[in-house]
């Protein structure tokens, strides 16, 4: 069993939701992404998302993009990121962690050689942004030959079949974006969220995780009484950028976030149950 299986069958069994908290690996500095990863750990984050930075990411809003940029300054690369997970994994063996960005490092660095170096650091998971499952044949294969899952999103206006195939092709749990646009946007509808989540649930038995527009406690507990995840990115990655200039604040401020969202979380479903 997984790392991924491992912790949502964990959560399940005492009825609480995971919190999945992105970071980009790099932001601000190199130094900085283990201890972000740990602080988070601390505050009660379930699962890492650790993205990869990268020049164009299409699908993030401002905040993320400056971290990419940030990142990509400070001389992050996809085999530095890989790095920082070997020394995650010198003291945290039971977090998951699924890597997120897009295609082209992983291409350039070549699928198989990709998949084996990402599994050798502890890597679970990984969701590649702008792969469509029904291009993802050699990337995919490469990633099951090394036990890593693939992740897929789900799009709010995907349609019955188009959710079927995703699910058929997907691993580890499958991500709902719950807003059109890119990340960081507002509008979250959770009652329209409900319902797509519940339509999901219909082809798979895969958790299916939340993402996109969730900014705080709040809507971190709403969405938690409808979904198996909330994956929260922007609001952790603008405190990492407001706090640039006091880098070893990052980690206590991030811990004491991820324990307001773990609260929220837990006392919405704890209500809800």
């Amino acid at each position: 069993m997984s790392r991924l299986e491992q912790r949502f069958t964990k959560l399940a069994q005492s009825g609480r939701r995971a919190l999945v908290t992105f970071v980009t690996a790099g932001d601000p500095n190199l130094a900085a992404t283990v201890p972000m990863m740990h602080g988070l750990v601390a505050g009660g984050a379930d699962i890492i998302e650790l993205g990869v930075p990268f020049s164009d990411p299409m699908a993030d809003g401002p905040v993320i993009q400056r971290a990419s940029e940030r990142a990509l300054a400070a001389g992050t690369s996809l085999k530095r990121v890989l790095e920082q997970m070997r020394e995650f994994r010198q003291t945290d063996g039971d977090t998951p962690v699924v890597l997120m960005g897009y295609l082209n490092p992983f291409e350039a660095m070549g699928y198989n050689k990709f998949a084996t170096q990402a599994a050798e650091a502890g890597v679970d998971g990984v969701l590649t942004v702008d792969l469509p499952p029904d291009e993802a044949g050699e990337f995919a294969a490469a990633m099951k030959a090394s036990g890593l899952d693939c992740i897929f999103l789900v799009a709010p206006n995907s349609d019955d079949e188009r959710i079927r195939s995703i699910c058929d092709k997907a691993g580890g749990f499958i991500y709902y974006v719950s807003l059109k646009g890119v990340t960081g946007a507002a509008h979250l509808d959770v009652e329209t969220v409900a319902e797509r989540v519940r339509t999901i649930k219909t082809f798979t038995d895969l958790p299916v995780g939340v993402g996109f527009g969730i900014r705080d406690a709040e809507s971190a507990a709403r969405v938690a009484q409808v979904s198996d995840a909330v994956v929260v990115g922007t609001a952790i990655v603008q405190r990492v950028e407001d706090l640039c200039g006091r880098v070893e604040d990052i980690p206590g401020v991030l811990e004491q976030f991820a324990g307001e969202l773990r609260e929220a979380m837990d006392t919405a479903t704890a209500q809800a149950s």
